[in-house]
């Protein structure tokens, strides 16, 4: 297990220190996402006179809000890359019974030349007997 890191940081105006065994870099991307939101919802009308409690639950509402979405968008794109999956394993399948009708047409394809040949060769032979009874 990685070692705990610990780190300061500024949320709403006021030093925080964080913990866990997450980044620094990360634990920061997390406070600077929060800020964000309270900034986003302080351009709201009336959202500053809220009481302190009402503030926090509409924060935490709109955070619920983007882990929902987030979470029905890679929902829908891991139902995409399986649906994606599967279609290619189908297109890998239909390429290899293919690729097996093909060598067996093109085997087909060889024999059939061997006996066009020997039935051409025959046909000389024939033609040389007949030129040769009729002389």
């Amino acid at each position: 297990m990685s070692a705990k890191n610990m780190t300061k940081v500024l949320i709403d105006g006021k030093i925080i220190t964080l913990g866990g065994y997450e980044s620094t870099d990360y634990l920061q991307k997390v406070a600077s996402y929060i800020n964000n939101k309270i900034a986003e919802l302080s351009e709201i009308p009336g959202y500053k006179r809220q009481a302190p409690d009402t503030k926090h639950t509409l924060l935490s509402l709109n955070i619920a809000d983007d882990y929902f979405k987030a979470k029905t968008q890679a929902e829908t794109l891991e139902e995409d890359i399986e649906s994606k999956d599967k279609e290619t394993y189908d297109m890998k399948n239909d390429m290899i019974a293919s690729q097996i009708q093909m060598d067996k047409l093109q085997a087909d394809n060889r024999k059939l030349e061997i006996e066009n040949e020997a039935l051409k060769k025959q046909v000389q032979e024939l033609n040389q007997e007949l030129e040769e009874l009729l002389k």
